[in-house]
């Protein structure tokens, strides 16, 4: 804000200050789109609730993936921006509100994502032994915030393991829980993590669609590397593999498709073998109702067909499999900030389509949102880049014609913060953290090992600083 407390263009001397909310792919990505262009001054504050980055790409993605999760090292670059700081540990709506954020600078843009899980809706979802895959995957990437206690109490008694859901996530979670001790002790997990998937139980896994082979979302990579596992069996019912007319229409318009479709019929001539874990694929079934007393002990699901829309109809024919850990994989949905609007129905926040946020169908001046909690839960980490452009460009085009300009006040927002007794983590902190995680990995033999609990992340800063 100027002088005479009206609104200026940005400027050199005084940037156009804007927070992005979420240091995930797409705030990262909106924060090197901003940084990068010469037309409009600007300085950027990423904050998350974490005291780390990178939110999805170290808390989502199976860390035996470690091809996929060296992708935070692109993004680790952009973090060295000098007009990019990094503020973390910092929970908008408790630490401070989102009206007084917006006091402190020019824009903000959402980009925090869609963490909380959809749920099933049948009977029985609530026993012990039904997780949501969200909390699963959480547990085992490290979040501070994981249920530890819930996930390994119904781990211990695993043996039959259904998930349901045909995206990449399911596919996770169901390669994780096949897979041998001795594939996972290389990766970055916990080692609590660890010690629990090595004394699981796990004899059979079974990942199941409503619909057919057609209909899944998976991509072909992850698909792929169900089949690359030393200790399981990759089995699918050729029956569920013969289509309809629509779902060979489908297949044949769509590569993807095509692709998975021919991964899945290599696969259908496999047996199962003994000593090693079948991990089923199974189409055309839908649950009805989680059976058990005291915790979960079958699944039962209903036989489906696929309509001429694509949606699954049930057929009334009812199957019971046997089941003592249930995972619900069947999507993600956004919550909202205290304050800021959310859509019940797509989980998502109202926008323009470019990014800018609606209140009551009313453009909001100087609020901007990207990532999944614009889109929904689709794509993969480089959608975000493309996602994250447009909300910037539109955010520039706002700053170039002055309907953005200089307001927010002078203070400085990591200084108001600790004021506050806020414990903000800049970029120098997360290094301290990234430092003992490589040592604490390396002690073990490991690249890294993932530090899951907050103390512990704040207690490597503050040995890096004594």
């Amino acid at each position: 804000m100027v002088a005479d407390g009206s609104a200026a263009p940005p400027s050199e001397r005084r940037p156009l200050r804007v927070a992005i909310i979420g240091a995930g792919p797409a705030g990262i990505f909106a924060a090197d789109a901003l940084t990068r262009q010469d037309d409009v001054p600007v300085a950027v504050d990423l904050i998350d609730r974490l005291p780390t980055p990178f939110g999805l790409v170290r808390h989502g993605i199976a860390p035996d993936h470690p091809k996929m999760r060296a992708i935070r090292e692109t993004l680790h670059r952009s973090l060295d921006q000098p007009l990019v700081r990094f503020v973390g540990n910092v929970d908008v709506g408790v630490d401070l509100s989102l009206e007084e954020l917006r006091a402190h600078v020019d824009a903000v843009v959402y980009t925090y994502g869609s963490a909380v899980d959809r749920r099933l809706g049948i009977e029985g979802e609530d026993l012990p032994g039904s997780l949501a895959a969200t909390d699963v995957v959480a547990w085992y990437t490290g979040h501070p915030d994981a249920d530890r206690k819930r996930i390994e109490a119904a781990l211990s008694d695993a043996r039959s393991v259904v998930v349901v859901g045909v995206g990449n996530v399911a596919l996770d979670v169901a390669r994780v829980l096949a897979r041998a001790p001795e594939e996972l002790e290389p990766t970055d997990m916990p080692q609590h993590v660890l010690d629990a998937l090595a004394a699981a139980p796990v004899q059979e896994v079974t990942v199941l669609g409503r619909r057919g082979p057609a209909q899944a979302s998976f991509t072909t990579q992850e698909l792929r590397e169900l089949d690359e596992m030393t200790a399981a069996t990759v089995l699918v019912d050729p029956a569920e593999l013969e289509l309809d007319p629509a779902s060979e229409e489908r297949a044949a318009a769509d590569r993807v498709v095509g692709r998975n479709l021919g991964v899945l019929r290599g696969w259908a001539g496999h047996a199962p073998e003994p000593g090693r874990v079948p991990l089923r694929l199974r189409f055309f079934r839908r649950p009805v109702r989680l059976v058990g007393e005291d915790r979960v002990t079958g699944l039962e699901v209903e036989r489906t067909a696929v309509d001429g829309d694509g949606r699954a109809v049930g057929t009334g024919e009812l199957e019971l499999l046997p089941a003592d850990l249930v995972v619900r994989s069947v999507g993600y949905r956004g919550t909202p900030l205290p304050g800021l609007p959310v859509d019940e129905r797509s989980g998502t926040v109202p926008h323009d389509g470019t990014g800018r946020v609606l209140r009551d169908g009313a453009l909001a001046p100087g609020e901007y949102v990207a990532g999944w909690i614009k889109r929904g839960p689709s794509g993969v980490v480089g959608t975000n880049k493309h996602d994250a452009r447009e909300t910037v460009d539109a955010l520039l085009a706002d700053a170039a014609d002055g309907t953005l300009a200089v307001r927010g006040g002078t203070d400085d927002l990591v200084t108001t913060l600790r004021a506050r007794g806020a414990q903000p983590v800049l970029l120098e902190d997360w290094r301290a953290i990234d430092a003992a995680e490589v040592a604490l990995g390396a002690s073990r033999g490991r690249a890294r090992t993932t530090m899951h609990e907050r103390e512990a992340l704040l207690a490597a800063i503050r040995s890096a600083t004594t």
